[in-house]
């Protein structure tokens, strides 16, 4: 027996959080990013809660495609007695999407609110604009058209969060120190930070040279390694 599936996850967790950051690598999420990039506390804040969002709401979003808007999602209902055939919800899967995205947000803000009430204030209206994040919707759908199993799913969007959360805490240290420099007038605020941004996207695809296991939809789960044949 050898470890084969756990390098294939490996590999696309790293590939999710360096190689195809969804923000280096996409530019998804770029508003609350240069909003809530100015102090490291108040970035860490945000990323953790994208992170949040991020990976619980691309978890059920996976079982809503799995078991209500994909293709012969519905066959399950055969059990109860209800014919199905040629009934395809996907057209509502972008709205479901969305959907569990705001109601989760929503539960993230009260939380936020009772425990962290600092940061609560900091984040300001930033935090229930995580609803309208187009990285945490760009996640899912990405996860989606790739057809990945439930644990490769789920890994995806985890990494794809922390990808986020390093990209904005990156940033919020550079522009702290920033604040504290001698920068020339006409790069002074947001044109720095984009400066910045692009100089860390280009870091970043410096690891686009590493060779990595693919995750296919071929791939057995929740088994994590491929049995050897006898000889």
């Amino acid at each position: 027996m050898g470890p084969y599936t756990i390098l294939n996850l490996l590999g696309l967790a790293i590939q999710s959080i360096f190689i195809q950051n969804i923000l280096l690598f996409n530019f998804l999420g770029m508003c609350s990013y240069l909003a809530c990039s100015n102090k490291i506390k108040t970035a860490h804040g945000l990323g953790m809660a994208v992170f949040v969002v991020m990976t619980i709401s691309g978890m059920l979003n996976w079982f809503v495609h799995s078991y209500i808007t994909g293709e012969n999602a519905l066959s399950w209902l055969s059990y109860l007695g209800v014919q199905t055939e040629g009934l395809n919800l996907g057209f509502l899967e972008f709205l479901i999407y969305i959907s569990v995205i705001a109601a989760f947000v929503q539960i993230l803000e009260i939380v936020i609110d009772k425990f962290a009430p600092a940061l609560y204030r900091a984040l300001g209206m930033y935090l229930p604009l995580i609803t309208v994040n187009c990285a945490i919707l760009g996640a899912s759908l990405f996860a989606t058209v790739r057809a990945y199993p439930f644990i490769p799913n789920l890994i995806y969007v985890a990494a794809a969060g922390i990808g986020w959360w390093i990209a904005i805490l990156l940033i919020a240290s550079i522009r702290e120190k920033l604040s504290y420099s001698n920068i020339p007038k006409g790069l002074r605020g947001m044109a720095m930070t984009f400066v910045m941004t692009g100089l860390i996207s280009l870091a970043f695809m410096g690891f686009a040279g590493i060779a990595l296991d693919q995750v296919t939809p071929e791939d057995t789960y929740p088994l994590l390694v491929q049995e050897t044949p006898d000889h």
